[in-house]
């Protein structure tokens, strides 16, 4: 006789990197360690397929062009309520594909790793009964990940929890389990070899900066120059996707035998390992990944919205440094690197965020959760009947 396994959906988004790689870390969890089924979902991008490329654009471009208007989108929704008929109408997008979706993969849970509400809106019309999971990837709150029909919500931190009390989510609802990272991120030994694979010298202390998953980390070229010319320093500058940086950067490389350059990179716990301090942009899984490295960071220009309350937020806790300017960048990599004192408080902060094996903590969680919620009265026999049969 053999069990039926459970199917995952997981719903997310491709604005970035970190809310891809959140999922698959996920996705690896649910199928390696429960054999569960899995299927990953971009639902604004099945939705909206044209939309969907016009706002990536978009929001791509937010970084450079025009960021703030971005972070006045951010700023303006970030204490909406549920129960506004605005608040209906921007959650209910994607529900009409969602039904079809449903309907064709027929999971036993959904999860979001992205703030899209569409899922516990459809519960909320239709009294569609699956379970459904946040696993809300920066540090601060936003109420677009808020909703009256999640049954649980992973945060990063306490202070996260505690926000989300503050404004009615019942404690109970909330785990404090840390942002999930692939199984293969973790610090290493440092070594010979692995300074040589990375073209890398033992004798210098590494400056790791990182442009981000689209190298869309402005002033780069004045930071590294200055960045370079401290004594007994090297850098290693990663480019993400955008090669026309990587190409820039290249000629700065060529001037100056300290500076390594490379493009989109899948092993940065090594070069994490390797650094002494990292220069970036505040998004939630950069910023986690630093975290399990216990790597202090340097966090250059923030841009309105998520970065830069995830910024604040770290820099509030003693973890981060923020950096308006090129000079604020290079001062505060001066400090972590001259002053051991500065850099040990950092280390302690970060050690005090760190939360060890995320995923697996939350996929264990859902796995109990979804025998628990199915007992439960909103998930009736009936209830499941209706839902199997129609989703509308």
């Amino acid at each position: 006789m053999t069990t039926e396994k459970k199917k995952v959906m997981i719903v997310y988004a491709s604005y970035g990197e970190g809310h891809i790689q959140v999922s698959n870390a996920l996705k690896e969890r649910f199928e390696r360690e429960a054999g569960c089924e899995v299927s990953l979902v971009d639902l604004f991008a099945e939705a909206y397929p044209r939309l969907n490329e016009l706002t990536k654009y978009i929001y791509i471009k937010s970084y450079t062009l025009f960021p703030k208007l971005y972070g006045w989108s951010y700023y303006s929704t970030r204490e909406m309520r549920d129960d506004t008929w605005f608040s209906a109408w921007f959650h209910g997008w994607g529900t009409g594909k969602l039904k079809q979706i449903l309907e064709r993969e027929r999971p036993d849970a959904v999860v979001n790793t992205f703030p899209t509400l569409a899922m516990p809106e459809l519960r909320r019309r239709r009294g569609v009964a699956i379970p459904i999971f946040n696993v809300l990837t920066d540090y601060v709150m936003h109420a677009r990940w808020i909703h009256p029909h999640i049954d649980r919500y992973y945060v990063a931190t306490d202070d996260l929890r505690a926000a989300m009390t503050a404004v009615g989510v019942p404690e109970h609802r909330i785990r404090v389990t840390g942002i999930p990272l692939k199984s293969a991120f973790r610090p290493v030994e440092r070594s010979e070899a692995l300074y040589a694979k990375y073209d890398l010298d033992p004798a210098r202390r590494t400056v790791l900066i990182m442009a981000g998953s689209y190298g869309v980390l402005q002033g780069l070229r004045d930071v590294c120059d200055a960045l370079a010319a401290l004594p007994g320093v090297q850098l290693a500058v990663v480019c993400g996707k955008n090669e026309s940086l990587y190409a820039s950067m290249r000629d700065i490389a060529g001037r100056r035998p300290n500076v390594k350059v490379f493009g989109f990179m899948k092993e940065m716990h090594e070069l994490m390992s390797l650094a002494e301090t990292m220069v970036t942009k505040p998004g939630g899984i950069t910023l986690t990944e630093a975290i399990q490295c216990e790597l202090p960071v340097v966090l250059l220009r923030p841009v309105p919205g998520q970065e830069r309350d995830n910024a604040e937020y770290l820099a509030s806790r003693g973890a981060a440094y923020v950096a308006g300017n090129d000079a604020e960048v290079l001062e505060a990599v001066r400090s972590l690197m001259e002053r051991p004192d500065r850099r040990r408080l950092a280390v302690r902060a970060m050690a005090a965020l760190k939360r060890a094996h995320s995923a697996e903590r939350i996929v264990q969680d859902i796995l109990e959760a979804m025998d628990a919620l199915r007992s439960e009265s909103v998930f009736t026999e009936e209830r499941r009947r209706v839902s199997s049969e129609r989703y509308s």
